[in-house]
């Protein structure tokens, strides 16, 4: 049996959007698998935009670790990924269907988004006797498997139309408050400027950052800027990716751009196969495990503690494996239970999901 990882981690540095936690998690997760779970350093590959020693977490470098992470894979071996970055979701053409109403998406340094469908895709790719265990701290992380069983979550059959709930301002508005009543209290003398009441230190000692949701009109926007167009609409940002990525781009936009063509072939042009990509169809087992940050109309937290910046559902995992032993299990529907309750005490709304086969709920996390 081999484990081996994939750890993607994009902090956008230098850009409108960018976030502070994202390598930060891919570099405890990584201290994680090799001290907790055995993985070899070998066997683990990073992306990372902070860095260029490291691959550059592009969409075309980013579907290239992942095949070959499933592509190398055998019957036996452990496989994982951890995401860090922004999500976004695109809304689905017309006839499309899909559980969440929406495209969940990754997005790469380059804006070169990879959807819940690709994902599927490679899921449905991966040999028997494997599994693969997601991890995505992202926002609209809930459903990126698209397909997937939901076990834990809110993000599947509902209208999805709205814009996702931001979590953060009642936050900031209890830090505020808070803020205030201490100085208030050292002021009147009650306590001294380094008391804090146990009541509330959970919830205090956090100091918001940014959501890791990028709007679509954001994303356009930065699509703009690296591609020089200017004239992109949300009915056009497939036929815009596939113009500038080519055939780096998502294998469901080349997919979408040949239904185009089929049918302006019928005026007489020629068409090429552009897509090859397949899919089981749901015909092959299920063997991907998804813990997903929030639900697929929430956003997920890029927070700061102790002056370092981690994501806040990144971070719940990490507490929660150093609330047991190193040689302690936890299951998978027991880590997301419990970071579910870390997080409503430290004061997200942000909820995590566990989408996975029945087989993988109780089984243990990673391995």
């Amino acid at each position: 049996m081999v484990k081996k990882a994939v750890l993607i981690g994009i902090n956008y540095p230098g850009t409108k959007i960018e976030l502070k936690g994202c390598v930060n998690d891919v570099h405890r997760m990584h201290k994680c698998l090799v001290d907790r779970y055995g993985f070899a350093e070998e066997d683990i590959k990073v992306l990372i935009d902070t860095d260029d020693s490291y691959t550059q977490p592009t969409g075309k470098n980013i579907r290239n670790a992942l095949s070959e992470l499933i592509k190398r894979a055998k019957s036996g071996d452990v496989l994982f990924v951890h995401y860090s970055g922004h999500g976004t979701r695109v809304p689905l053409e017309e006839g499309e269907e899909d559980d969440t109403g929406f495209d969940e998406c990754i997005v790469p340094c380059d804006m070169n988004p990879i959807p819940d469908d690709d994902f599927r895709e490679l899921v449905d790719q991966v040999p028997e006797g494997c599994k693969i265990t997601f991890v995505s701290d992202s926002c609209h992380s809930g459903g990126l498997i698209d397909g997937a069983k939901e076990h834990i979550g809110e993000s599947t059959n509902k209208n999805r139309n709205q814009e996702p709930k931001v979590q953060f301002f009642e936050l900031e508005i209890w830090n505020f408050f808070y803020s205030v009543l201490m100085r208030l209290l050292v002021f009147c003398g009650i306590c001294s400027s380094h008391e804090e009441p146990d009541k509330i230190e959970i919830t205090a000692r956090y100091e918001v950052g940014k959501s890791r949701y990028l709007p679509m009109e954001s994303f356009i926007n930065i699509l703009k800027e690296k591609t020089g167009k200017d004239k992109i609409e949300v009915g056009k940002i497939r036929p815009t990716l596939f113009d500038v990525f080519g055939e780096d781009a998502s294998p469901k936009v080349k997919k979408f751009i040949k239904v185009m063509l089929t049918k302006l072939d019928q005026s007489g042009l020629v068409v090429h196969e552009i897509y090859r990509g397949g899919s089981s169809n749901g015909l092959v087992p299920d063997r991907g495990i998804l813990l997903s940050g929030c639900q697929t109309d929430e956003t997920s937290a890029d927070v700061k503690k102790g002056g370092e910046a981690y994501g806040a559902f990144s971070n719940a995992i990490q507490m929660v494996l150093s609330e047991g032993g190193e040689k302690d299990k936890i299951t998978n529907k027991e880590l997301v239970l419990r970071a579910r309750e870390m997080l409503k005490e430290q004061g997200f709304a942000q909820r995590p999901g566990l989408y996975c086969n029945d087989r993988f709920v109780d089984a243990p996390f990673i391995c």
